[in-house]
Order: C-alpha cells, then sequence, then structure tokens
C-alpha cells in the first residue's frame, strides 16, 4: 500500500463511516453523508497520531477534498 492509500484508509477508518464509500483525493468532503464535525475531529485526531502533524480548525477548514487534507501532511 503506498502513502496515498494508506491514507485514505486512514481518513475512512477516522470519519467511521456508517456505510462503505469509495474515497480517492479528489473526493469532496462536502459531499461524504458521513461528513459532519465528529468526522472533521476524527481527521485531527488521525493526522496527529498517526502522522504526527497537528492542524487547527482553521486549517482544517480550508480543505474541500482528500487531497486537501494529504497536503497538509506536506504543509
Amino acid at each position: 500500500m503506498d502513502k496515498t492509500e494508506q491514507f485514505i484508509a486512514n481518513f475512512i477508518e477516522a470519519v467511521d463511516f456508517q456505510e462503505q464509500v469509495h474515497v480517492t483525493l479528489q473526493t469532496e468532503l462536502e459531499s461524504l453523508s458521513g461528513w459532519d464535525s465528529l468526522a472533521a475531529l476524527g481527521v485531527i485526531v488521525m493526522l496527529d497520531t498517526e502522522y504526527n502533524k497537528a492542524i487547527t480548525g482553521e486549517d482544517l477548514i480550508r480543505c474541500t477534498t482528500v487531497a486537501d487534507l494529504f497536503r497538509l501532511l506536506e504543509a
């Protein structure tokens, strides 16, 4: 599993979707039925624990796609 695939798998686990979803880097966060404030918190925790990357709510608000979240790892 490459870095991108692992990130997507971690994202799906962090959000804890109630149904199976197909997620790519191009997936818009708002298009995901389980994307809400708890999902956002899960992503913040995942980035911190899995990638040792602390982000703020403001960082997250600027993200519209999964790729935007992935790019936060490079920042």
